[in-house]
């Protein structure tokens, strides 16, 4: 039986067994799915065991770390130098991002996109990534960083230029914020537990949107979805993006297809546990 496994360290609140385990079901698969909680300074003990299995997920603090005891990245991987998923095939060890495709393909899902004004709060960790894909999918973007954080994201908007000279990204303060946007981008931990009664925007600015996408999965609704909720506005929650990486984290490894309903039945199912 092909054994997967998510790598990282602590891993006491992990969600992705009953994600994994769900997934194969429905690709109609057999398979074991683990949890390797390592320390830091045990990886290299634990590189057999990795490379023994058919695949594995990785999460803090090993995305960058493992990328010096794999043979090749992908695009997706090399482009944050971060790698959250690796597959084994044919003795060769090959690193992905599919963060960077949870995040599209949840937009898409729940009926948003990156194609007009996105208004993104923070641009740390995940951000950085939300806020460069958004770039290169042609957003006319907006990244509002506090005071102390404005260097990081400048960084990351002239990252992304690089990437895609014709990208417009302007950097600002929360203060500054004026307009309307076609999607809000909360890629703050404002609004996490067990601070759930914070919001990282005014109501005023959240009315300005036409979609909300939120990063964070716990609580499901965060106080951001449920003022966009109560004005009528949609709002995708961060489970929905942690179950699609995870979708095609299956498709690289075993080119898995999955009919619509049954990720959206997996995403609810997943919130329901979380509660």
């Amino acid at each position: 039986m092909e054994k997967y496994a998510v790598l990282g360290y602590p891993l006491k609140h992990t969600m992705s067994p009953p994600i994994h385990k769900r997934l194969f079901e429905l690709e109609g698969k057999t398979a074991e799915y683990e949890i390797c909680e390592c320390p830091p300074e045990e990886l290299t003990n634990r590189l057999d065991y990795l490379n023994s299995l058919g695949g594995y997920n990785i999460t803090i603090p090993f995305k960058v770390d493992i990328i010096q005891h794999i043979d090749e990245l992908d695009t997706s991987a090399s482009r944050y130098n971060s790698v959250n998923c690796v597959v084994n095939r044919d003795g060769k060890k090959t690193g992905y991002n599919t963060d960077c495709y949870g995040f599209l393909r949840s937009l898409e899902a729940g009926g948003a996109s990156l194609n007009g004004k996105v208004l993104q709060i923070g641009c740390g960790g995940v951000g950085r990534m939300m806020a460069i894909e958004a770039a290169l999918h042609g957003a006319d973007l907006t990244i509002v960083a506090l005071p102390e954080f404005i260097k990081g994201a400048e960084d990351t908007a002239a990252e992304a230029v690089k990437l895609n000279p014709k990208a417009q990204i302007r950097v600002i303060t929360h203060q500054q914020i004026s307009g309307d946007f076609d999607l809000l981008v909360n890629a703050s931990p404002v609004g996490m537990f067990p601070k759930v009664n914070e919001c990282p925007v005014t109501e005023e600015v959240i009315k300005s949107c036409k979609s909300v996408f939120e990063v964070i999965y716990n609580p499901n609704v965060t106080q951001l979805m449920s003022i966009a909720e109560k004005n009528g506005i949609k709002a995708i929650g961060g489970m929905a993006m942690l179950v699609w990486q995870a979708v095609v984290a299956h498709e690289i490894w075993s080119g898995a297809k999955y009919k619509d309903e049954d990720i959206e039945q997996l995403i609810k199912d997943m919130q329901a546990a979380l509660e």
